[in-house]
């Protein structure tokens, strides 16, 4: 019987599928048995696997005939676990931290030229909730974690890459927001003395940010933690009481990510 017209919807499910059951078979599966446990025909297993293929999640194994998946789908394997057991290795020192301070608390990955918000906490006490949700893609130019990012690069890339490939993107957003080249490189050189940044009211008028680096063993910046609070708050108080707890915990989960300040 001819199968139906496939979609976009229906072939991604289909190769799904197909990696679903590639991953049962680590030397490799014969088309004949991935078309007789899919339940799909043989044209249609041979399609989805050559754009699997051509995308890097299948290779042919070495049996001739069979498939198996790549160390892409491996990758993307360890990404997700690495994910996970951040947020364990965090999570305890993230929660005191909130309910230290009161106020929303933000734990963030980086991924390339942008930040994923991956963990928080909304406030015991404060009365301020913000917008910022978990897998929010946050853009590095006008974020406290963002400048972060910006400040420790992971790879050999200047701040003028970055400001040229976003020139679309980078817009003022307030009055405070910085889109000047050589105003966010005099910022980067606060925050790398420093070692915290701010959002001071960059996104929002009334809303600011705290946030602080989370190093590796190899003094690599792959996530950040930050504190939200109203810039009432933050006069109110002053910076040094939110930055004391901050600073704290970040290097707590810095030394379990294997940190030493060396």
């Amino acid at each position: 019987m001819a199968e139906e017209k496939i979609t976009g919807n229906q072939s991604l499910i289909r190769g799904l599928r197909l990696l679903d059951i590639l991953s049962d078979f680590p030397n490799g599966c014969p088309l004949a048995k991935l078309t007789e446990i899919s339940g799909l025909n043989k044209s249609t297993v041979h399609r989805l696997l050559q754009g699997l293929q051509s995308e890097g999640y299948v290779k042919p194994a070495a049996t001739s005939g069979s498939y198996r998946l790549s160390i892409k789908c491996l990758s993307i394997g360890q990404k997700m676990l690495t994910s996970m057991n951040i947020i364990n290795v965090a999570s305890p020192y993230l929660e005191q931290l909130n309910l230290s301070l009161g106020e929303t608390v933000n734990f963030s990955q980086r991924e390339e030229d942008k930040a994923i918000m991956i963990y928080k906490l909304e406030p015991t006490h404060g009365m301020l909730k913000t917008r910022a949700y978990i897998g929010q893609h946050i853009q590095l130019y006008c974020s406290a974690m963002g400048k972060l990012y910006l400040a420790y690069p992971k790879k050999v890339d200047n701040l003028s890459d970055y400001w040229q490939r976003h020139q679309t993107i980078i817009q003022q957003l307030t009055k405070n927001t910085i889109t000047q080249l050589d105003e966010m490189e005099a910022e980067l050189d606060s925050v790398r003395e420093n070692q915290f940044a701010m959002d001071k009211e960059e996104n929002e008028i009334g809303v600011v940010c705290i946030a602080c680096p989370i190093f590796d063993s190899f003094n690599q910046v792959d996530y950040a933690v930050s504190v939200s609070m109203s810039t009432y708050k933050l006069k109110k108080i002053g910076i040094d009481f939110f930055l004391k707890e901050i600073r704290k915990t970040a290097l707590d989960i810095s030394k379990e990510l294997g940190y030493t300040g060396e």
